[in-house]
Protein backbone atom coordinates (compact mmCIF):
# COMPACT_ATOMS: atom_id res chain seq x y z
CA UNK A 1 0.00 0.00 0.00
CA UNK A 2 1.48 2.96 -1.20
CA UNK A 3 -0.14 5.83 1.98
CA UNK A 4 2.01 8.65 2.80
CA UNK A 5 3.65 9.05 6.26
CA UNK A 6 1.34 11.62 7.03
CA UNK A 7 -1.63 9.35 5.99
CA UNK A 8 -0.67 6.85 7.67
CA UNK A 9 -0.82 9.16 11.21
CA UNK A 10 -3.87 10.52 10.42
CA UNK A 11 -6.75 9.76 12.39
CA UNK A 12 -9.33 7.76 10.74
CA UNK A 13 -12.77 9.86 10.07
CA UNK A 14 -15.08 7.96 11.47
CA UNK A 15 -14.48 6.03 14.76
CA UNK A 16 -17.08 3.61 14.24
CA UNK A 17 -19.13 1.85 11.37
CA UNK A 18 -21.76 -0.84 11.43
CA UNK A 19 -22.17 -2.84 8.44
CA UNK A 20 -25.46 -4.56 7.38
CA UNK A 21 -24.68 -7.32 5.54
CA UNK A 22 -22.29 -10.27 6.27
CA UNK A 23 -22.46 -11.20 2.28
CA UNK A 24 -19.68 -10.58 -0.22
CA UNK A 25 -19.51 -6.86 -0.21
CA UNK A 26 -19.90 -6.36 3.13
CA UNK A 27 -17.23 -8.33 4.65
CA UNK A 28 -14.75 -7.19 2.19
CA UNK A 29 -15.87 -3.69 3.39
CA UNK A 30 -15.11 -4.77 7.07
CA UNK A 31 -11.33 -5.76 5.74
CA UNK A 32 -10.65 -2.28 4.08
CA UNK A 33 -12.19 0.15 6.69
CA UNK A 34 -10.71 -2.04 9.43
CA UNK A 35 -7.36 -1.98 7.63
CA UNK A 36 -7.39 1.87 8.56
CA UNK A 37 -8.07 1.13 12.55
CA UNK A 38 -11.60 1.73 11.81
CA UNK A 39 -14.03 0.20 14.52
CA UNK A 40 -16.17 -1.86 12.02
CA UNK A 41 -18.65 -4.36 13.00
CA UNK A 42 -20.85 -6.39 11.09
CA UNK A 43 -24.20 -7.68 11.71
CA UNK A 44 -26.14 -10.24 9.68
CA UNK A 45 -29.46 -11.66 9.35
CA UNK A 46 -28.86 -15.25 8.93
CA UNK A 47 -28.07 -17.70 12.80
CA UNK A 48 -25.39 -19.58 11.25
CA UNK A 49 -22.77 -19.63 8.09
CA UNK A 50 -23.91 -22.69 6.07
CA UNK A 51 -23.41 -23.37 2.59
CA UNK A 52 -24.95 -21.38 0.14
CA UNK A 53 -25.29 -19.49 -2.98
CA UNK A 54 -24.77 -19.96 -5.86
CA UNK A 55 -21.30 -20.18 -8.24
CA UNK A 56 -20.27 -17.62 -9.71
CA UNK A 57 -17.07 -15.61 -11.58
CA UNK A 58 -14.40 -13.60 -10.32
CA UNK A 59 -13.56 -11.78 -13.30
CA UNK A 60 -10.33 -9.17 -13.58
CA UNK A 61 -11.86 -5.95 -11.87
CA UNK A 62 -13.23 -8.15 -9.36
CA UNK A 63 -9.75 -9.71 -8.63
CA UNK A 64 -8.40 -6.24 -8.91
CA UNK A 65 -10.60 -4.97 -6.42
CA UNK A 66 -10.26 -7.90 -3.87
CA UNK A 67 -6.76 -8.29 -4.21
CA UNK A 68 -6.20 -4.78 -3.04
CA UNK A 69 -8.14 -4.88 -0.56
CA UNK A 70 -6.89 -8.47 0.86
CA UNK A 71 -3.36 -9.29 -0.49
CA UNK A 72 -2.90 -12.94 -1.57
CA UNK A 73 -6.28 -13.86 -1.51
CA UNK A 74 -6.55 -14.43 -5.32
CA UNK A 75 -3.90 -17.18 -4.37
CA UNK A 76 -6.11 -18.73 -2.38
CA UNK A 77 -9.19 -18.59 -4.27
CA UNK A 78 -7.31 -20.34 -7.10
CA UNK A 79 -7.06 -23.59 -4.82
CA UNK A 80 -10.08 -23.60 -3.75
CA UNK A 81 -12.03 -22.16 -6.83
CA UNK A 82 -11.28 -23.22 -10.79
CA UNK A 83 -8.98 -21.26 -13.00
CA UNK A 84 -11.21 -21.26 -16.28
CA UNK A 85 -9.40 -21.57 -19.83
CA UNK A 86 -11.42 -23.55 -21.76
CA UNK A 87 -15.35 -22.95 -22.49
CA UNK A 88 -18.16 -24.69 -24.46
CA UNK A 89 -21.49 -23.73 -25.79
CA UNK A 90 -23.60 -26.47 -26.81
CA UNK A 91 -27.17 -26.88 -27.57
CA UNK A 92 -29.61 -29.16 -25.82
CA UNK A 93 -28.82 -32.29 -27.94
CA UNK A 94 -25.41 -31.84 -26.55
CA UNK A 95 -23.89 -31.15 -29.88
CA UNK A 96 -20.92 -28.23 -29.89
CA UNK A 97 -21.77 -25.04 -31.30
CA UNK A 98 -18.07 -23.29 -29.94
CA UNK A 99 -15.32 -23.78 -28.02
CA UNK A 100 -13.11 -21.02 -26.81
CA UNK A 101 -10.04 -20.63 -25.23
CA UNK A 102 -10.06 -17.81 -22.55
CA UNK A 103 -7.63 -15.28 -22.60
CA UNK A 104 -8.65 -13.16 -19.67
CA UNK A 105 -5.07 -13.25 -18.08
CA UNK A 106 -3.25 -12.46 -21.22
CA UNK A 107 -5.30 -9.38 -22.18
CA UNK A 108 -6.36 -8.05 -18.58
CA UNK A 109 -3.67 -9.34 -15.87
CA UNK A 110 -5.98 -12.27 -13.87
CA UNK A 111 -8.03 -14.82 -14.73
CA UNK A 112 -11.67 -15.57 -15.06
CA UNK A 113 -12.10 -17.56 -11.95
CA UNK A 114 -15.33 -19.98 -11.26
CA UNK A 115 -15.83 -20.37 -7.42
CA UNK A 116 -18.80 -21.15 -5.10
CA UNK A 117 -20.14 -17.91 -3.36
CA UNK A 118 -19.93 -19.81 0.28
CA UNK A 119 -16.36 -20.72 -0.36
CA UNK A 120 -15.60 -16.87 -1.61
CA UNK A 121 -17.52 -15.90 1.60
CA UNK A 122 -15.76 -17.80 4.42
CA UNK A 123 -12.68 -16.66 2.19
CA UNK A 124 -12.89 -13.48 3.20
CA UNK A 125 -14.55 -14.00 6.16
CA UNK A 126 -11.16 -15.65 7.34
CA UNK A 127 -9.17 -12.11 7.11
CA UNK A 128 -11.49 -10.42 9.59
CA UNK A 129 -11.77 -11.42 13.41
CA UNK A 130 -14.77 -13.51 14.30
CA UNK A 131 -15.64 -11.47 16.75
CA UNK A 132 -17.14 -8.66 14.92
CA UNK A 133 -19.12 -10.36 13.20
CA UNK A 134 -22.61 -10.61 14.49
CA UNK A 135 -24.85 -13.02 13.71
CA UNK A 136 -28.55 -13.54 14.11
CA UNK A 137 -29.39 -9.60 13.93
CA UNK A 138 -31.74 -8.89 11.61
CA UNK A 139 -31.90 -4.90 11.01
CA UNK A 140 -35.72 -3.36 10.83
CA UNK A 141 -34.80 0.41 10.54
CA UNK A 142 -32.49 3.11 11.94
CA UNK A 143 -32.25 6.80 12.86
CA UNK A 144 -29.97 9.11 12.25
CA UNK A 145 -28.92 12.94 13.02
CA UNK A 146 -25.88 14.89 12.36
CA UNK A 147 -23.88 13.00 15.21
CA UNK A 148 -24.76 9.16 14.33
CA UNK A 149 -26.76 6.61 13.52
CA UNK A 150 -29.03 3.86 15.77
CA UNK A 151 -29.99 1.10 14.19
CA UNK A 152 -32.41 -1.30 15.58
CA UNK A 153 -32.37 -5.18 14.86
CA UNK A 154 -35.13 -7.98 15.75
CA UNK A 155 -35.75 -9.09 19.23
CA UNK A 156 -31.86 -7.75 19.66
CA UNK A 157 -30.25 -4.00 21.70
CA UNK A 158 -30.18 -1.24 19.45
CA UNK A 159 -26.17 -0.04 18.47
CA UNK A 160 -24.96 3.63 17.62
CA UNK A 161 -22.32 4.25 15.07
CA UNK A 162 -21.12 6.61 13.16
CA UNK A 163 -21.95 5.73 10.07
CA UNK A 164 -24.03 2.59 8.62
CA UNK A 165 -23.48 0.98 5.31
CA UNK A 166 -26.18 -0.96 3.91
CA UNK A 167 -24.70 -4.33 2.25
CA UNK A 168 -27.77 -6.14 2.70
CA UNK A 169 -28.44 -6.87 -1.16
CA UNK A 170 -31.10 -6.55 -3.61
CA UNK A 171 -34.00 -6.64 -0.76
CA UNK A 172 -31.98 -4.03 1.08
CA UNK A 173 -33.81 -2.96 4.28
CA UNK A 174 -31.70 0.00 4.87
CA UNK A 175 -32.13 0.87 0.60
CA UNK A 176 -36.02 0.90 1.09
CA UNK A 177 -35.49 3.19 4.39
CA UNK A 178 -33.55 5.56 2.75
CA UNK A 179 -35.67 5.97 -0.75
CA UNK A 180 -38.78 4.38 -0.12
CA UNK A 181 -38.80 1.71 -2.76
CA UNK A 182 -40.92 -1.24 -2.53
CA UNK A 183 -40.36 -4.84 -4.52
CA UNK A 184 -37.66 -5.02 -6.95
CA UNK A 185 -37.86 -5.02 -11.05
CA UNK A 186 -38.84 -8.52 -11.95
CA UNK A 187 -37.22 -8.84 -15.69
CA UNK A 188 -38.85 -11.78 -16.91
CA UNK A 189 -36.45 -14.70 -16.53
CA UNK A 190 -36.63 -16.99 -13.92
CA UNK A 191 -34.01 -19.23 -12.89
CA UNK A 192 -32.96 -22.51 -10.72
CA UNK A 193 -29.76 -23.16 -9.25
CA UNK A 194 -27.82 -25.38 -6.69
CA UNK A 195 -24.34 -26.37 -5.98
CA UNK A 196 -23.62 -30.08 -5.29
CA UNK A 197 -20.80 -32.45 -5.23
CA UNK A 198 -20.82 -34.11 -9.07
CA UNK A 199 -17.88 -34.34 -11.50
CA UNK A 200 -20.13 -33.41 -15.04
CA UNK A 201 -18.42 -35.30 -17.77
CA UNK A 202 -17.55 -32.11 -19.57
CA UNK A 203 -15.23 -31.04 -16.83
CA UNK A 204 -12.65 -33.39 -18.61
CA UNK A 205 -12.19 -30.56 -21.27
CA UNK A 206 -14.01 -27.40 -20.36
CA UNK A 207 -14.50 -25.77 -17.24
CA UNK A 208 -17.37 -23.73 -18.12
CA UNK A 209 -20.56 -25.54 -20.07
CA UNK A 210 -23.32 -22.87 -21.71
CA UNK A 211 -26.34 -24.95 -23.09
CA UNK A 212 -28.88 -22.41 -25.09
CA UNK A 213 -32.10 -23.96 -25.74
CA UNK A 214 -35.28 -21.92 -26.71
CA UNK A 215 -36.09 -19.51 -24.00
CA UNK A 216 -34.13 -20.98 -21.99
CA UNK A 217 -30.33 -21.81 -21.04
CA UNK A 218 -28.14 -23.48 -18.69
CA UNK A 219 -24.82 -22.93 -17.26
CA UNK A 220 -22.29 -25.71 -15.64
CA UNK A 221 -19.47 -24.22 -13.95
CA UNK A 222 -16.62 -26.05 -12.56
CA UNK A 223 -16.33 -24.06 -9.15
CA UNK A 224 -13.47 -26.65 -7.82
CA UNK A 225 -12.61 -29.29 -4.90
CA UNK A 226 -15.18 -31.33 -6.93
CA UNK A 227 -18.32 -29.55 -6.96
CA UNK A 228 -20.47 -28.06 -9.69
CA UNK A 229 -22.44 -25.65 -10.35
CA UNK A 230 -25.78 -25.67 -12.30
CA UNK A 231 -27.44 -22.60 -13.45
CA UNK A 232 -30.86 -23.12 -15.11
CA UNK A 233 -32.79 -19.92 -16.55
CA UNK A 234 -35.90 -19.24 -18.42
CA UNK A 235 -37.80 -16.00 -20.59
CA UNK A 236 -41.18 -16.45 -18.00
CA UNK A 237 -43.28 -13.04 -18.28
CA UNK A 238 -45.07 -14.15 -15.40
CA UNK A 239 -43.23 -15.70 -12.58
CA UNK A 240 -44.78 -17.98 -9.45
CA UNK A 241 -42.94 -19.81 -7.18
CA UNK A 242 -43.44 -23.76 -6.75
CA UNK A 243 -45.03 -24.56 -3.20
CA UNK A 244 -42.31 -27.59 -2.21
CA UNK A 245 -38.95 -28.33 -2.83
CA UNK A 246 -40.39 -31.95 -4.99
CA UNK A 247 -42.29 -29.57 -7.04
CA UNK A 248 -39.02 -27.69 -7.49
CA UNK A 249 -37.08 -30.21 -8.56
CA UNK A 250 -40.27 -31.54 -10.80
CA UNK A 251 -40.51 -28.51 -12.82
CA UNK A 252 -37.02 -27.80 -13.62
CA UNK A 253 -37.06 -31.37 -14.76
CA UNK A 254 -40.20 -30.81 -17.04
CA UNK A 255 -38.79 -27.60 -18.07
CA UNK A 256 -35.14 -29.72 -19.56
CA UNK A 257 -37.46 -32.72 -20.19
CA UNK A 258 -36.03 -32.69 -24.10
CA UNK A 259 -32.45 -32.11 -23.11
CA UNK A 260 -29.68 -34.61 -23.10
CA UNK A 261 -29.17 -36.30 -20.57
CA UNK A 262 -26.01 -35.40 -19.52
CA UNK A 263 -27.66 -32.21 -18.67
CA UNK A 264 -30.30 -33.99 -17.16
CA UNK A 265 -27.61 -35.53 -15.00
CA UNK A 266 -26.54 -33.02 -12.60
CA UNK A 267 -30.20 -32.30 -11.82
CA UNK A 268 -31.75 -34.89 -11.17
CA UNK A 269 -28.69 -35.81 -8.89
CA UNK A 270 -29.19 -32.65 -6.69
CA UNK A 271 -31.25 -33.32 -3.52
CA UNK A 272 -34.64 -31.41 -4.05
CA UNK A 273 -33.82 -29.27 -0.88
CA UNK A 274 -30.96 -27.72 -2.34
CA UNK A 275 -32.29 -26.12 -5.75
CA UNK A 276 -32.90 -22.42 -5.29
CA UNK A 277 -35.83 -21.27 -7.58
CA UNK A 278 -36.63 -17.25 -7.77
CA UNK A 279 -36.84 -14.51 -10.39
CA UNK A 280 -34.06 -12.75 -11.48
CA UNK A 281 -34.88 -8.78 -10.38
CA UNK A 282 -33.17 -5.80 -10.66
CA UNK A 283 -33.35 -1.69 -9.99
CA UNK A 284 -33.96 1.23 -11.21
CA UNK A 285 -30.21 3.00 -11.04
CA UNK A 286 -30.39 5.73 -8.21
CA UNK A 287 -28.70 9.11 -8.77
CA UNK A 288 -27.41 8.68 -5.17
CA UNK A 289 -26.94 6.47 -2.37
CA UNK A 290 -25.60 8.44 0.49
CA UNK A 291 -27.95 10.52 2.99
CA UNK A 292 -25.98 11.57 5.90
CA UNK A 293 -24.53 9.17 7.64
CA UNK A 294 -25.60 5.99 5.68
CA UNK A 295 -24.87 5.13 2.45
CA UNK A 296 -25.35 1.81 0.25
CA UNK A 297 -22.98 -0.90 -1.64
CA UNK A 298 -23.03 -3.56 -3.59
CA UNK A 299 -26.31 -5.42 -4.39
CA UNK A 300 -28.37 -2.79 -1.95
CA UNK A 301 -26.80 -0.17 -4.51
CA UNK A 302 -27.22 -1.24 -8.05
CA UNK A 303 -28.31 -4.78 -8.47
CA UNK A 304 -28.48 -6.21 -11.87
CA UNK A 305 -29.35 -9.12 -13.38
CA UNK A 306 -26.37 -12.20 -13.54
CA UNK A 307 -26.04 -12.10 -17.82
CA UNK A 308 -22.80 -10.29 -17.43
CA UNK A 309 -21.12 -12.35 -13.92
CA UNK A 310 -21.10 -8.73 -12.80
CA UNK A 311 -22.53 -8.38 -9.52
CA UNK A 312 -20.16 -9.83 -7.09
CA UNK A 313 -17.31 -8.09 -9.10
CA UNK A 314 -18.66 -4.28 -9.05
CA UNK A 315 -19.66 -5.16 -5.39
CA UNK A 316 -15.63 -5.64 -4.47
CA UNK A 317 -15.26 -2.45 -6.64
CA UNK A 318 -17.15 -0.88 -4.02
CA UNK A 319 -15.58 -2.24 -1.33
CA UNK A 320 -12.15 -1.37 -2.42
CA UNK A 321 -12.99 2.80 -3.93
CA UNK A 322 -14.80 2.98 -0.28
CA UNK A 323 -11.96 2.11 1.41
CA UNK A 324 -9.63 4.34 -0.47
CA UNK A 325 -12.47 7.62 -0.17
CA UNK A 326 -12.07 6.77 3.34
CA UNK A 327 -8.16 7.08 3.39
CA UNK A 328 -7.56 10.22 1.24
CA UNK A 329 -10.63 12.23 2.53
CA UNK A 330 -10.77 15.15 5.38
CA UNK A 331 -14.36 14.47 6.44
CA UNK A 332 -17.21 11.99 5.99
CA UNK A 333 -19.05 13.81 3.57
CA UNK A 334 -16.28 14.23 1.35
CA UNK A 335 -15.54 10.47 1.23
CA UNK A 336 -18.78 8.97 0.66
CA UNK A 337 -19.33 12.16 -2.29
CA UNK A 338 -15.42 10.74 -4.00
CA UNK A 339 -17.29 7.42 -3.22
CA UNK A 340 -20.44 8.03 -5.25
CA UNK A 341 -18.58 10.26 -7.70
CA UNK A 342 -16.43 6.92 -8.78
CA UNK A 343 -19.38 4.69 -8.84
CA UNK A 344 -22.20 5.68 -10.15
CA UNK A 345 -22.13 6.17 -13.33
CA UNK A 346 -19.56 3.16 -13.87
CA UNK A 347 -22.34 0.68 -12.06
CA UNK A 348 -25.33 2.47 -13.93
CA UNK A 349 -23.82 1.96 -17.61
CA UNK A 350 -23.03 -2.34 -16.32
CA UNK A 351 -26.79 -2.95 -14.74
CA UNK A 352 -28.14 -1.38 -18.26
CA UNK A 353 -25.25 -3.89 -20.41
CA UNK A 354 -26.61 -6.63 -18.28
CA UNK A 355 -30.39 -6.16 -18.43
CA UNK A 356 -30.24 -6.27 -21.91
CA UNK A 357 -27.51 -9.01 -21.89
CA UNK A 358 -30.10 -11.09 -19.88
CA UNK A 359 -32.83 -10.71 -22.52
CA UNK A 360 -30.20 -11.37 -25.59
CA UNK A 361 -29.99 -14.94 -23.95
CA UNK A 362 -33.53 -15.61 -25.38
CA UNK A 363 -32.80 -13.60 -28.39
CA UNK A 364 -35.67 -11.03 -26.93
CA UNK A 365 -35.16 -7.32 -28.18
CA UNK A 366 -36.47 -6.20 -24.93
CA UNK A 367 -35.63 -2.76 -22.59
CA UNK A 368 -36.05 -3.09 -18.80
CA UNK A 369 -37.44 -1.14 -16.46
CA UNK A 370 -34.60 1.31 -15.84
CA UNK A 371 -35.53 4.37 -17.65
CA UNK A 372 -31.67 5.24 -18.08
CA UNK A 373 -31.15 1.75 -19.96
CA UNK A 374 -31.83 3.38 -23.51
CA UNK A 375 -29.88 6.22 -22.68
CA UNK A 376 -26.89 4.25 -21.84
CA UNK A 377 -26.87 2.64 -25.16
CA UNK A 378 -25.42 6.10 -26.72
CA UNK A 379 -22.70 6.51 -23.57
CA UNK A 380 -20.97 2.78 -23.43
CA UNK A 381 -17.41 3.19 -23.88
CA UNK A 382 -15.88 2.24 -27.46
CA UNK A 383 -13.71 -0.98 -26.47
CA UNK A 384 -16.51 -2.17 -23.61
CA UNK A 385 -14.52 -5.08 -22.10
CA UNK A 386 -11.55 -3.33 -21.95
CA UNK A 387 -13.29 -0.70 -19.70
CA UNK A 388 -14.81 -3.23 -17.99
CA UNK A 389 -12.14 -5.58 -16.94
CA UNK A 390 -8.87 -3.44 -16.88
CA UNK A 391 -10.68 -2.01 -14.20
CA UNK A 392 -7.77 -1.48 -10.96
CA UNK A 393 -5.43 -2.76 -12.59
CA UNK A 394 -2.92 -0.38 -11.56
CA UNK A 395 -4.03 -0.14 -7.98
CA UNK A 396 -2.39 -3.14 -6.88
CA UNK A 397 0.87 -2.30 -6.89
CA UNK A 398 -0.12 1.82 -6.93
CA UNK A 399 -3.20 2.57 -5.32
CA UNK A 400 -4.71 5.61 -6.47
CA UNK A 401 -6.52 7.83 -4.01
CA UNK A 402 -9.95 10.12 -4.15
CA UNK A 403 -9.15 13.54 -4.35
Amino acid sequence: MNINLTQKLSKPIVNKVAIIGAGLGGLATAIALKSQGIDVQVYEKAQEFRPAGTGLGLAPNGLNSLEAIAPGIVETLKSSGCEVHHTVLKNIRNETIRANQTKYLEEYGQPLLTVWWYRLQQAIASRLPSEIIHLNHRCIGFEQDENGVEIHFDGQKPVYTDLLIGADGVNSVIRETLFGESEPNYIGSMCWRAVIKYHHELFNEYELVFVKGNKQFMYILNVGDGYTSWISRKLSPDYSLSHSADEVKSRILQELADWDESFLAVVQATPAEQIWEGPICDRPPLTHWSQGRVTLLGDAAHPMAPAMGQGANTTFEDAYELGECFSHSATLQDALTSYEQSRIERTKIIQARSALGEMRYYDVNTVTSSEQTQQQQTTLPDDFNKWLYNYGSSFISSKKGCS
